[in-house]
């Protein structure tokens, strides 16, 4: 077997940064002989992960060659792979996949991967892989090759996460991780971890699983995975209570297989509408394998990969994680120099309510610093610090805290109805009412106890910063902090620079916002920023072709073909129609009849009515008759399509103008808002590229967002 085929496959990234294989041999105890371990290595600290590329494959592929000829000669009594600390392998080099621009290269690619990792599974000796940090796609791939696995539990970042990024497990999870976890274990980790915000697993969860036959803990984790080894080598106990752990938790029928391929493909359905290829592709492999030999299945798997390799949703997927979240999200564009940022030791909250709370909680947990709540009475601040107490105990109970972190977190957080609470906060953020006038007495009230030096922020969704800081004696204190719902879960931080905000200010802000562990992008001081600003274009247009007569379901799916997460009426009913009402009136303000106010939304909110669509007995959404009966429609509807292409062409309308505008740098910004922010799907890459590709921005401004 050789590797020379390759050659032009890594011809195409002569600068590819090569995790090296580097081999040691080990005696191990008890007997059991030699075992060469392979150590992968791109000789760059922690910071840099190991990925996979041509020329590391072809590497470790001839690397397991010439321990297969060493077994064969019994020099060796086994191979382990392991990792530089913190990783095993990140997976593929994404920079290196998507200059793939062929299917003979793609299916190169995929064999390649196959090659090599076929060697790991057939080495005539025992194969090993002890997964001490990341394993993501081809790394975790790597793993399942070898035929026996420990992991260490301090691991995390552990998964396929192929499906999230347009791709298939293509170097033979597919095939190789059903057969150890059960068909519906391996849809969890295949399809419905990647597909929920692309979720990973711990050492933990994956020994649980069974992708990890032993679990140690990090301190040994290497002399105890070499000392399991030997007592599998040498056989006897270990080696039998694998086997039973096997059996069990790799157990299913054909019932279960394709029970488990079924309810995968209605996830997808439920998750994204089946807008993008690669989920529904890994699911035709994975029933396919039920039946076919791992030969077969990897020839089906080399095909999937070398065709999705070539689709628009893969190179939108690779321009939206990679050049978007995993760089440019980690260098915010006009972000100051982080030296000139202040301290923070203490943090001031005002309100008490829900997003005081979230808010109370994140800095606590996060900073690592005290917090004090305040609110107009005792009772409002109680229950904002009893909510907090709350989620540190649920996170206790999910064991997401350990005891003494929960203790301290719990300790950090406090409450008062004075604002004398804040005479030695560095940073005092408000989250009250989205109401001017009450931010502004707030700010006043603050200012009065605070140092020169505190910062005040804001969380206002759509309230110009300039005007709540205007009456201030130091105005250039005061920045935009805004967090989206819920606090926890959603990455995105809009950093907002009014006129006057001073620059240490903005350099504190992107500080914290790394500390809270926050996607920060910088913002002009403009109505409703980015995100609900284009939210709030896209609600009113579809509020007003339904005003104008569409039937809801029309209007509510037109836009299911951008695969949102939400339809606009299920996302307006979760955030409350008020709030939706009151931004929609602000924007209205501000930019006047492109963003339309619809008088039924107000009807229903005067009716008490939480949304338009009601939920079934049989779980089908309808809207009422009596809801109907409220509401006063004309008679011009319009179809899916065209509402679909009103709205694509309204949204390339108002992006342009917020860039003509310069509330952000660039488009590339106004992308990363969305994914972060909104759930924008990464397979449609950015929302500026979509419309170009579907022709909104030249229908609208006469020009690509992008270039060609």
């Amino acid at each position: 077997m050789s590797f020379e085929r390759y050659d032009e496959l890594a011809a195409l990234v002569p600068t590819e940064i090569v995790t090296h294989s580097y081999v040691q041999d080990i005696t191990l105890p008890e007997g059991a002989g030699v075992l060469a371990l392979i150590t992968l290595d791109n000789d760059l600290d922690h910071a840099k992960p190991t990925t996979l590329g041509p020329n590391t494959l072809i590497e470790f592929g001839r690397t397991l060659e010439g321990l297969k000829e060493r077994a064969a000669h019994g020099e060796i009594q086994g191979v382990a792979v392991t990792g530089k600390p913190y990783f095993l392998v990140a997976g593929a080099d994404l920079s290196t996949v998507k200059s793939v621009r062929s299917e003979h290269l793609g299916r190169l690619m995929a064999e390649l991967g196959h090659e090599a990792y076929d060697l790991l599974a057939d080495l005539g000796v025992p194969s090993f892989a002890f997964i001490n940090g990341v394993a993501l796609g081809g790394g975790l791939e790597i793993a399942l090759a070898a035929n026996y696995r420990t992991v260490s539990s301090g691991a995390t970042g552990i998964g396929l996460p192929e499906a999230f990024i347009g791709l298939v497990p293509g170097w033979g999870g597919v095939y190789r991780l059903p057969r150890l976890v059960g068909p519906a274990n391996a849809v969890k980790v295949m399809i419905e971890n990647p597909l929920s915000n692309n979720r990973s697993l711990d050492g933990a969860s994956a020994h649980a699983l069974g992708i990890a036959d032993a679990l140690f803990e990090p301190a040994d984790y290497l002399e105890q995975s070499l000392l399991w080894a030997a007592r599998i080598l040498t056989g006897g106990g270990t080696l039998e209570a694998v086997t039973r752990r096997r059996a069990e938790l790799g157990s299913y029928d054909d019932a279960a297989w394709t029970g488990a391929v079924a309810a995968g493909r209605a996830f997808v359905e439920a998750k994204t509408g089946n807008a993008a290829p690669a989920p529904s592709r890994v699911l035709d492999l994975l029933e396919a394998g039920l039946t076919l030999t791992r030969k077969e299945s990897a020839a089906a798997e080399c095909t999937a990969l070398a065709e999705l390799m070539q689709t628009p949703e893969f190179h939108a997927t690779v321009y939206a994680f990679l050049d978007l979240v995993q760089k440019r999200a980690k260098r915010p564009a006009g972000a100051p120099d982080r030296r000139l940022a202040r301290p923070v030791s203490k943090v001031g909250v005002v309100g008490a309510g829900l997003m005081a709370g979230q808010l109370a909680l994140l800095f606590a947990r996060q900073l690592k610093v005290p917090v004090v709540l305040t609110d107009i009475d005792q009772a409002r601040v109680d229950k904002g610090v009893a909510y907090v107490h709350a989620e540190i105990e649920k996170m206790l109970g999910r064991k997401r805290l350990s005891q003494d972190a929960a203790n301290r977190t719990r300790a950090l957080v406090t409450g008062s109805v004075s604002k004398d609470a804040f005479a030695d906060a560095d940073f005092v953020i408000e989250a009250v009412f989205e109401e001017l006038s009450v931010k502004k007495q707030v700010f006043a009230e603050v200012e009065a106890v605070v140092s020169p030096d505190c910062i005040l922020a804001t969380n206002t969704s759509s309230l110009s910063i300039a005007e709540m800081a205007a009456d201030l004696n130091h105005p250039e204190r005061v920045v935009g902090f805004h967090f989206f719902n819920p606090v926890a879960a959603m990455p995105l931080l809009e950093v907002v620079r009014a006129p006057k905000t001073d620059d240490a200010v903005l350099a504190t802000a992107f500080v914290l916002a790394k500390g809270l562990k926050k996607n920060a992008v910088l913002v002009q001081d403009a109505p409703a920023f980015v995100v609900n600003r284009i939210l709030g274009r896209m609600f009113g247009e579809i509020t007003a072709v339904f005003d104008e007569g569409t039937d809801a379901a029309t209007a509510d799916n037109a836009l299911r073909p951008m695969g949102l997460p939400m339809t606009p009426f299920m996302l307006l009913a979760l955030v409350g129609l008020p709030v939706g009402q009151h931004v929609q009136e602000s924007l209205h303000s501000a930019f006047g009849d492109r963003f339309h106010v619809s008088a039924n939304q107000q009807k229903l909110i005067d009716a008490g009515v939480k949304g338009l669509w009601q939920k079934q007995e049989d779980g089908s959404f309808t809207v009422p008759e009596t809801t109907l009966a409220l509401l006063e429609r004309h008679a011009s509807p319009s179809s899916a399509d065209e509402v679909l292409r009103r709205t694509q062409d309204a949204l390339a309308d108002e992006i342009g103008r917020m860039l003509d505008e310069g509330v952000v740098a660039a488009p590339e910004d106004i992308d990363l808002c969305m994914i972060m922010g909104a759930g924008w799907p990464m397979h449609l890459g950015g929302i500026t590229p979509y419309l170009d590709r579907v022709g909104a921005s030249e229908r609208v401004r006469g020009r690509a967002f992008h270039r060609a």
